[in-house]
């Protein structure tokens, strides 16, 4: 079992700034990627950013140039910056890691973190 523990969320003025944090912890062989999504009052969860091993990251269009996400594979941690805030980035922001627990290097199963609120005030 692997567990995903964030940190970091809080309230913000808008134009502000914010750095969530995620550990990975458990039956982990390696991590494949590691992402942050967020599902905001009324709506679905999207994708924000995602790290993913030998890549360049990736971002929604909605933050970019706004976040940076960045990833340290010795200690299985994620983090993402984000700066000049706005109302609409107010949401339930979650980690989430593609994992590989076993040996199997071909096998990856998806694991989530509880969240952690983020609210941006006008």
């Amino acid at each position: 079992q692997v567990h995903l523990v964030e940190s970091g969320g809080g309230l913000v003025q808008a134009g502000g700034s914010l750095r969530l944090s995620c550990a990975a912890s458990g039956s982990i062989f390696s991590i494949n990627s590691m992402a942050w999504y967020r599902r905001a009052p009324g709506k679905q969860r999207e994708v924000v950013a995602i790290y993913t091993t030998g890549r360049s990251p990736a971002y929604a269009d909605s933050v970019e140039g706004r976040c940076t996400i960045a990833s340290d594979n010795a200690k299985n941690t994620v983090s993402l910056e984000m700066t000049s805030l706005r109302p609409e980035d107010t949401a339930v922001y979650y980690c989430a890691a593609q994992v590989q627990t076993t040996a199997d290097v071909t096998k990856f199963t998806d694991f989530w973190g509880q969240g952690t609120q983020v609210t941006v005030s006008s």
